[in-house]
This record gives C-alpha cells, structure tokens and sequence, in this order.
C-alpha cells in the first residue's frame, strides 16, 4: 500500500474492519459515540478516503466499502517505521518491543512460535 492514511482516516477506516460495509451515516453515529465527532467531521474524513482510494462509495445510502485491509495498512505503517526510525532494522524495532514491555511466559512463547515459523519460510 503506497498511500498514507492519517490517525483521522485510520478511524473511520477502523469502523469498516469492525462491522463490515457500512452507511456514512451509521459510521458518523459510530465516531460520534466513540469520539464525539459531528457528523460534517466524519464525512469529510470519508471523502478524503474515498479520494485516496482507501474507500469505494456506492448507493443507495453512501454505502462504504473498505478497499485495502488492516493487514495491509498495519504491514505498511510497520515498514514505514522500521526505515523511519530503526534504519531498516527490523531487529532493532523487535528489541526495543522486547526491552519496554513486560511480557507473560505464554507472550515468550507465542513470539518464539512466530520467529520458529519465520525460520521454517
């Protein structure tokens, strides 16, 4: 994914990997309860995902569709911060992980399970 999706757009995109196609409208109600955006908020965020092709309009209703994933916004955003601010060193972003969190045993294990599978590849 090439196009950058600001906090903003993140959320409204949010909304559509959580429930699905969705109406504006419902997805104003949504960020309203959740954040207390106004409604002209939401649309214009809306719009200039649309715009960035992150989102398809069809009607009836302005009914939203997503058109790129979570996965794909989460592999580009972690690849946009290894070269940003670890140089492109993936190891250094996982020690750093490492070093600031306390992780349970069953974390341990889970993350070792992922390294394990990545050496099998």
């Amino acid at each position: 994914m090439d196009r950058k999706l600001f906090d903003s757009e993140l959320k409204v995109m949010a909304v559509l990997w959580r429930e699905g196609d969705s109406t504006a409208k419902h997805i104003s109600e949504v960020l309203k309860d959740e954040i207390g955006w106004n409604v002209n908020t939401t649309y214009t965020v809306i719009k200039k995902c649309i715009k960035k092709g992150a989102i398809a309009r069809t009607e009836p209703n302005f009914m939203c569709h997503a058109l790129i994933s979570r996965a794909e916004v989460q592999a580009s955003e972690t690849d946009h911060l290894i070269e940003r601010i670890y140089d492109g060193s993936a190891e250094m972003l996982f020690a750093s992980l490492l070093s600031r969190k306390t992780l349970s045993k069953e974390q341990i294990d889970r993350l070792k399970e992922i390294v394990e599978k990545r050496e099998e590849v």
